[in-house]
């Protein structure tokens, strides 16, 4: 009896010693990446310029075209959007870059997106 319960002992702490270095491997330690942690993305996809960069978070800028039926014509409209910057691409992406924002779970009271890629850099250094 106390043979098999050594054994299953072992087994245990040898499954926990694991389960720990695997966590000590990612790279970083962020819930709320979408690579690296346990965000998931759905619904809305946009593409804009870089317009602020705050830690954790972007504010980015595009335009879009809006049809006023008044007039029978489509005026010109910006749209500023904040999207959550994970760690692993806090270096990569600066003020003016072009990038891909995707939907996620609001994550505070203004941030709904998560930022995937940079599509290409701007001019501006920070």
């Amino acid at each position: 009896m106390k043979e098999k319960k050594t054994e299953k002992s072992l087994k245990k702490t040898e499954s926990k010693k694991k389960k720990e270095t695997k966590i000590a491997e990612a790279p970083y330690e962020d819930r709320d990446c979408p690579f690296h942690g346990k965000l998931k993305i759905r619904g809305r996809t946009f593409e804009g310029e870089v317009k602020r960069k705050f830690p954790r978070r972007i504010s980015i800028e595009f335009e879009r075209m809006l049809y006023i039926r008044k007039y029978e014509r489509y005026a010109k409209s910006k749209t500023k959007i904040h999207a959550r910057l994970p760690k692993c691409m806090e270096d990569e992406i600066n003020i003016g870059d072009t990038v891909l924002i995707k939907e996620c779970r609001p994550l505070s009271k203004i941030i709904h997106f998560v930022v995937i890629k940079k599509i290409k850099s701007g001019g501006k250094i920070e």
